[in-house]
């Protein structure tokens, strides 16, 4: 939110997280009980010319510029070799705790997390269902079809039981600047409704 309130871009949103990261970090519960439940975040930002993914663990992170396709998050560290902007301390921080050897090519997801990023796009979870559900329809997503994803029970993207999707939000936006840009949110805490 604070990234749309101060700028007018995607790459200028970017910017604004990862400054607001570096100077308070990150963290706080997830859940309104009195269990304890963190994670880091990841970030779709885009305006009508670009987007970007930001993925965080702590203070560190990485961005991917997205250049064509579909692209989606889902709860787990999704960026691999393809970084196009970084924590200045990135690696050196992954080599000083003996994630990374700084010989082979550096891989963002399989450094900082535990995922097998071999098998992010194929073992079934809701990244992998997300990723699916897009392939699918690539080429002709409407904000209809959008909606009818993020409805999903069955992959897990709507999820439901002990954590529940409270809500979801579709943006369209038309490259022409002559077009307005439409955005829809969840009216209530069940997309599928």
């Amino acid at each position: 939110r604070l990234g749309l309130e101060r700028a007018d871009t995607a790459e200028k949103a970017l910017a604004v997280i990862v400054d607001l990261l570096e100077k308070y970090g990150q963290g706080g519960n997830c859940m309104e009980s009195h269990m304890v439940f963190t994670y880091h975040n990841s970030f779709l930002i885009a305006d009508r010319k670009e987007a970007w993914v930001l993925e965080t663990s702590g203070k560190y992170w990485a961005a991917e510029k997205v250049e064509g396709g579909v692209r989606n998050i889902s709860n787990q560290l999704s960026i691999t070799t393809k970084i196009d902007r970084e924590h200045p301390e990135l690696k050196e921080y992954a080599k000083s705790k003996g994630w990374w050897d700084g010989e082979k090519e550096f891989d963002f997801a399989a450094t900082y997390s535990y995922v097998n990023t071999a098998r992010m796009t194929t073992s079934r979870g809701r990244y992998c269902e997300g990723y699916k559900l897009l392939n699918k329809h690539k080429g002709s997503i409407t904000s209809e079809i959008m909606m009818q994803i993020l409805r999903d029970k069955e992959s897990g993207i709507n999820m439901e039981g002990g954590f529940m999707t409270t809500g979801s939000m579709v943006s369209v936006l038309p490259q022409q600047p002559n077009l307005p840009c439409i955005h829809y949110f969840t009216g209530t805490p069940d997309p599928a409704r």
